[in-house]
C-alpha cells in the first residue's frame, strides 16, 4: 500500500479535528462553583474554623482541580494546623499550575523554613525574587523568615529532665 501526500494530509487533518473535542478549558476559566467553595473556605479560615475551611477547599478542588488559589489557601490551612509537609506538597501542586506564583513560592519557602530546610527555602526565595514584578512584600517576608531560621524545637520530656547534681555533702 502506498501512502500518498494527499492521504497523509487527510490523516493529519482527521487526527487534528478529532482531538479538538478532547481539549480542556483554558486555565483562566475556573469553574464558578469551585470559586464559591474557595470563598467559603477563605471565610472559614478567617473565622478560625480550620476543619470547615479544609472541607470547603477540598470541595473546591474536587469541582475544579485547576483552581490554583484553592491549593494555596488549603496549604495555608495546613500550615495553621502545623502540617508543614502537607503544606509544602499543596504549594507544589499550585506551582505545577503556575511556576511563577509568588504567593505559592513564598508560602512554600516559609513552610520549608519551619521544617528546617533552609537551603531549599533559599532556592524558593531566588525564584520568588525573579518572578516578583509588583508588591514584593511577601518576598521580603520570606527573606526575613530565612534570616531568622527555623523555630526552636520543643524538648521532649526525656530531654527536659535535668542532669543529676553532684552531691552537696562530699566527704573529704
Amino acid at each position: 500500500m502506498r501512502f500518498t501526500p494527499a492521504s497523509i494530509a487527510l490523516a493529519i487533518l482527521l487526527t487534528t479535528v478529532s482531538s479538538a473535542g478532547l481539549t480542556q478549558r483554558p486555565d483562566a476559566q475556573i469553574s464558578p462553583l469551585s470559586t464559591e467553595w474557595l470563598k467559603a473556605g477563605e471565610a472559614a479560615r478567617a473565622a478560625g474554623n480550620l476543619s470547615g475551611a479544609n472541607d470547603a477547599l477540598e470541595s473546591a478542588l474536587a469541582v475544579d482541580p485547576r483552581n490554583r488559589a484553592a491549593y494555596v489557601e488549603l496549604a495555608q490551612v495546613a500550615r495553621a494546623q502545623g502540617l508543614q509537609g502537607k503544606a509544602i506538597r499543596l504549594y507544589r501542586e499550585a506551582l505545577l499550575l503556575d511556576p511563577t506564583d509568588v504567593s505559592a513560592l513564598v508560602g512554600q519557602g516559609e513552610a520549608m523554613v519551619e521544617k528546617g530546610a533552609i537551603a531549599k527555602a533559599k532556592d524558593n526565595l531566588a525564584l520568588a525574587q525573579s518572578a516578583c514584578k509588583t508588591d514584593c512584600a511577601a518576598v521580603g517576608r520570606l527573606a526575613a523568615a530565612i534570616q531568622k531560621g527555623p523555630p526552636a524545637v520543643a524538648m521532649t520530656a526525656k530531654e527536659a529532665v535535668p542532669a543529676p547534681k553532684a552531691s552537696q555533702t562530699e566527704t573529704p
